[in-house]
């Protein structure tokens, strides 16, 4: 019915976290004499858009089933479940169970993707084994 609320939710939060984390970021690069385009590194909002792109991508597949299986229409109040008064409660339940499982799941699976890169980051700018022979010798 309208589960994709939850995650459009989420999206919309993320998006407004995004654009305060890069305002942020290039702030302390300006103050640090800096530029944001000569670090080779992947910033937090930069890792905060591979989010926003998830969930937004998300969220278009599902109002495109959604309006598919007819339950979004293009007049108001444009949820189907809305039009009858006994199924709001239903609409709100799953909302709250199944949009707020597939937004978590979501962000867990983007939490473990920045995990693994920046184990990934970590390794690749540790001094090798052979660096530190040739330093010792």
């Amino acid at each position: 019915m309208a589960c994709f609320v939850a995650p459009v939710t989420e999206a919309v939060i993320v998006t407004v976290m995004k654009h305060n984390c890069r305002k942020q970021e290039e702030k302390t690069f300006k103050s640090a004499g800096n530029s944001a385009k000569k670090t080779k590194k992947v910033t937090f909002s930069q890792k905060l858009g591979w989010l926003n792109t998830m969930l937004w991508g998300g969220s278009f597949l599902l109002v495109i089933e959604h309006i598919w299986h007819g339950e979004v229409v293009p007049w108001f109040p444009f949820l189907t479940a809305m039009m009858n008064p006994a199924d709001i409660p239903k609409m709100l339940m799953e909302i709250a169970s199944v949009g707020t499982t597939m937004a978590v799941i979501v962000t867990l699976i983007w939490g473990l993707i920045v995990l693994a890169y920046n184990t990934i980051e970590k390794k690749a700018n540790a001094p090798l084994l052979s660096d530190k022979n040739a330093e010792g010798v």
